[in-house]
């Protein structure tokens, strides 16, 4: 019986790709946090905030937010993109201050039309070409990095292990043809230590040798040897 209901109970979430789809970025996304410098606790309480405040955008109004995105990192949310009047955008900020367990709140968002499929491709293609120049780079952690685009303003998030990493993203960000601005977010934590490294001081070896054990017969010539030599 309990698998005649598991059954039914994947065969209704497959019918629904939203379902798969959630399981799936679920999963990917705490792959992804494992090799972040912020814990997967970490990145699992950002996830869920950022979907806590789309869904409550969605659910006020999902035309004139539908290009508002939502970035969380650190608990440090920010919203970008663009809105159709001065009072969504005052409402895109309540609503999202109205989540909880947020240290942060950052509007980035522009009052006008929505933006043209040429916009949109642009900003993907500025935003890819960050990516890949932060991973190149040997001076940057680019998996610690979240890049958000709009027109051609560039939004980073996320960690820097050092004051000189944090500048180094953001000027290679700056150099990406087509990118207007470059705003950081990011924020700088030192590089975690590991557990084995984690001591202050590393504990001193303790050697220890094990004596033979001495038979009855060596014991009586070592004593004869002892008498032999005290004459």
């Amino acid at each position: 019986m309990r698998a005649l209901v598991t059954l039914a109970t994947l065969a209704a979430c497959t019918a629904s790709s939203g379902c798969v789809t959630a399981a799936v970025g679920t999963a990917a996304s705490v792959g992804l946090f494992a090799v972040q410098d912020r814990t997967i606790g970490e990145g699992i309480d950002d996830a869920t905030a950022s979907q806590r405040v789309k869904t409550r955008l969605m659910a006020a109004d999902y035309q004139a937010f539908r290009e508002v995105d939502v970035e969380v990192a650190e608990g440090v949310l920010l919203l970008s993109g663009v809105v159709p009047t001065e009072e969504h955008r005052r409402a895109a900020e309540t609503i999202a201050r109205s989540v909880p367990n947020l240290r942060s709140t950052y509007v980035e968002l522009e009052v006008g039309a929505p933006s043209t499929m040429a916009e949109s491709a642009q900003d993907e293609w500025i935003t890819a070409q960050v990516r890949t120049r932060l991973f190149a780079s040997p001076a940057v952690r680019g998996i610690n990095v979240n890049i958000e685009t709009f027109r051609g303003a560039v939004f980073l998030m996320g960690l820097a292990r050092t004051d000189l990493e944090l500048r180094r993203a953001a000027e290679i960000a700056s150099i990406v043809p087509g990118v207007r601005r470059v705003v950081s977010f990011m924020e700088v934590r030192a590089a975690p230590v590991p557990y084995y490294a984690a001591a202050a001081t590393a504990p001193a070896p303790d050697f220890r040798v094990t004596q033979p054990a001495q038979t009855e017969a060596n014991t009586g010539a070592d004593a004869g040897a002892e008498t032999r030599h005290g004459r």
